[in-house]
Parts: C-alpha cells; structure tokens; sequence
C-alpha cells in the first residue's frame, strides 16, 4: 500500500440515516429556540409554554397525566400550572363526576395572546405541506409519531438516572454530542 487506506464508500442508507438525525436535531434545537422566543413575548418560560401546549392538545386533563407526559415530578408540574393560572392561560375546576378530582383546562382567549407569534410559521409549514401527497405525509406522521414514543420511552428512562452534581467553574465546558450520528463515532 502506498499510504493511501482504502475508506469504503458509505452507502446511502447511512447518509439518509445521518441527514435524518441531524435534521432532527437541528428541528429540535430550533423547537426550543422558537419556544424560548415565544415564551418571552407572552410573559412565560420555555417548559410553561411547552406544558400549556400539551395542555392545549390534551385537553381537560389531570396534573398527574401532564406530569407523565412531560417527565416533570408533581411538585415541578404543581408549580408549572400555578404560574399558568397566574398569567391567566388556564384554569384549575373539580371533576363532576369525581369531586376528588382536580382538572386543569386551558383559558380559549389565552390561544388569542400566543397565535399571532406562530401565524408566519403556521402559514410557511401551511405552504410547504402542500409540495407533499396524502402518502407522502403519511409516511412524514408515522414517522413522527414513533419517534415521539422513542423519545417518551427515553424520557422514562433518565428520570431513572442520577442527577449530577453541579461544578462550579464549568463555564465554556462543551457539550457532548448526542444522537445517533454521535454513537457511530
């Protein structure tokens, strides 16, 4: 050999499967700096942001169905919903059917506040879906949804890790990579 080590190409597979995770990382990252920016404009935090939208699509629901799926403990989700009500986004009512029990909705006029920061993407998402066929976003749904369970099932799985320590003087440390891209290496 003359130095030169023969690198077998990559299949495409792999390619896709690379694009794919770092597409989603960087949908990820952009979710959380969206949310942030929003967030700020309507008077809340990122995490109560997210937490009404959940709120938002489950509908009337428990703070203990909240907590589960957002991985927040009952007193963190407790808290969350004590500064939505606060801001006015939603509200706390007894179950009818079961005194016992406590619901929280979301206030309809409060969607009214958050809306109009969304609309520009709402409408680019809008104009975009429509490059697509029913097949095609199926597939782009399936897909999501499992991921969503993939990440459900890893949400499960670090409230189960210890918490670290943190180290003072730690600022500028790097963060580690993450994702499926970072495990091949």
């Amino acid at each position: 050999m003359d130095g030169n080590t023969f690198v077998p190409a990559r299949s495409s597979r792999t390619r896709l499967l690379k694009a794919l995770d770092e597409t989603l990382r960087k949908v990820g990252a952009q979710s959380v700096l969206i949310s942030d920016l929003v967030a700020t404009r309507v008077g809340l935090n990122s995490t109560d942001l997210e937490c009404l939208d959940l709120l938002y699509l489950a509908g009337v629901t428990t703070a203990g169905t909240l907590a589960r799926h957002t991985g927040l403990t009952s007193g963190a989700t407790t808290a969350v919903i004590d500064r939505l009500e606060r801001a006015g986004f939603v509200r706390r009512r007894r179950d009818t059917s079961d005194r016992r029990c406590v619901l929280v909705e979301v206030v309809p006029a409060s969607a009214e506040r958050i809306q109009p920061l969304y609309a520009l993407l709402a409408a680019g998402l809008a104009q975009l879906n429509r490059q697509y066929d029913d097949r095609e976003l199926g597939i782009v749904v399936d897909y999501m949804s499992r991921a969503l369970d993939v990440g459900a099932g890893h949400v499960a799985w670090l409230q189960t890790q210890p918490l670290a320590r943190r180290r003072a003087g730690r600022r500028g440390a790097r963060p580690r990579p993450r994702g499926v891209a970072a495990e091949r290496g």
